[in-house]
């Protein structure tokens, strides 16, 4: 894949760069690393120069200089980001928001929370908590990534099922157009019927149409009992038949349903200390879920009835429910740290997919079956939420193999794999974005029609092309 490259900016332009935020919001040298590597190791990166500023009005500044003077900008929040977008070419500024760290106001009463798009996940739950409210949307790299960055990304999660995407989470926002402007958007409404909703267009544009610096967010009340369990079954349609058991049983609290295979688990116990095995015994397939109430109303009796009639029905042969938070917690590390245990075994091919939930034991038969005959000895390690569709399909190496044995079949493999998501009407990525990695796969396989107007939007929002170029489109 190749990007159209600029000149790079000469040293007076960078200098003036650097006099918008000052010495403390340059990096340069050892410092740049951490910004300049994504934590997968595929995407090593480059750029002019790094840097941080402390103020929307500081990146309206940067990006107002940019763009008069034709020099390319990549927004970069936690450097999560699982698919390249936040890592830059080699002639762009890099863009970090990580000094953007305020909680401008929380609102109970409104249930919604102003901040900073550089203040981190886990630090916007805390603030919320701490308000006597829930901020619902979590994945596994809550303690890093930025709010700026999810809603950028449009980050999905555990708790899709109940709360929705990230842009259902989102009522306002703040942000710095391409050619340098602040659009003060941050609307705290939930009904606003005068016109285009511009913020769809931003959350989950990976920073092609300008740059995220504030957000309202929409809270909710805290759970007053949570229950969470884990479930051994022996077959993904078993799964599907017992999400749809929960979801009758418990109706609306059912808040998280996550799918894995075995192989997850051996996995995380062989590549993260401290874990163990979440029943007594083995079994093909595991159910981690959780179900919350506003009030203790005697939750846990609903979930143990319902998995006894899972049990009598034969779709789970054995279950556990966590006794306490720690309890819960020991569940749920295993489910957040796949994908940290998938790295020890080198760099496989991973896919983020969805299909509709009902064709997800279909899908992995298919896509099982297409990548043996394309890497004999493979192992499938499959993952995900279960309850909107959204597999994390990824494939490592025989046992014992070479980090890279899968590298010279991987584009193969991840064209078998998509084949077989087009015949479920799929899309090849659900949660992580398309970035560098996905981009050419998009232009040959999304809508001529949706392309079109996709590039449309792009150009008349970003006319000289200069924000996170290379990416997505």
């Amino acid at each position: 894949m190749t990007t159209q490259r600029r000149t790079p900016p000469s040293k007076d332009k960078l200098d003036a760069i650097r006099a918008i935020v000052g010495p403390k919001g340059v990096f340069e040298g050892n410092d740049a690393a951490p910004f300049l590597s994504e934590w997968r190791g595929r995407w090593p990166g480059e750029a002019a120069l790094i840097v941080a500023p402390a103020s929307t009005e500081e990146v309206a500044k940067i990006v107002k200089y940019c763009s008069d003077n034709d020099i390319a900008v990549t927004p970069q929040g936690g450097n999560t980001g699982l698919v390249g977008g936040q890592i830059p070419f080699g002639d762009e500024i890099l863009l970090s928001l990580k000094r953007m760290r305020k909680i401008r106001a929380i609102e109970p009463l409104n249930n919604t929370m102003t901040v900073d798009a550089g203040v981190t996940l886990a630090e916007a739950q805390e603030a919320a908590k701490e308000a006597g409210r829930l901020f619902p949307l979590s994945i596994g790299s809550e303690g890093t990534c930025q709010i700026g960055g999810v809603i950028s990304t449009n980050a999905g999660g555990v708790n899709v099922l109940r709360y929705g995407n990230t842009r259902d989470l989102v009522l306002g926002l703040e942000a710095v157009t391409p050619s340098g402007e602040i659009w003060h958007g941050l609307k705290r409404l939930r009904k606003d019927n005068t016109g285009y909703d511009l913020k769809q267009l931003l959350i989950g544009g990976e920073g092609t149409l300008g740059i995220v610096t504030g957000a309202v967010l929409k809270l909710f009340p805290l759970p007053a009992e949570k229950v969470t369990i884990c479930a051994g079954l022996e077959s993904a349609d078993d799964a599907v038949k017992l999400l749809s058991l929960a979801q009758q049983r418990t109706g609306g609290m059912t808040s998280s349903f996550e799918l894995m295979a075995r192989l997850c688990i051996d996995l995380v116990l062989k590549h993260i200390p401290q874990t163990r095995d979440p029943l007594r015994e083995q079994h093909p397939w595991y159910v981690l879920a959780e179900f919350s109430s506003g009030q203790k109303s005697g939750l846990r009796d609903t979930v143990e009835a319902m998995l006894g009639e899972a049990l009598e029905q034969g779709l789970i042969v054995d279950a556990a429910i966590a006794e306490n938070e720690s309890h819960a917690h020991d569940f749920w590390r295993i489910r957040h740290s796949i994908s940290e245990a998938i790295n020890g075994e080198g760099l496989g091919a991973r896919h983020d997919v969805s299909v509709a939930t009902s064709d997800i034991p279909a899908f992995l038969e298919k896509a099982d079956a297409a990548v043996l005959k394309i890497a004999p000895g493979a192992r499938f390690v499959a993952f995900g939420h279960i309850g909107d569709g959204n597999v994390h399909y990824d494939i490592v190496g025989p046992e014992g193999s070479a980090p890279d044995v899968l590298e010279p079949v991987r584009p193969q493999i991840e064209s078998a794999v998509y084949d077989i998501i087009d015949t479920f009407s799929g899309s090849i990525s659900a949660e992580h974005g398309v970035g560098r990695h996905r981009r050419d796969t998009l232009a040959k396989r999304k809508n001529a029609v949706e392309l079109d107007m996709m590039r449309a939007i792009k150009k008349a929002l970003d006319p000289k092309g200069i924000m996170n170029p290379g990416k997505m489109l």
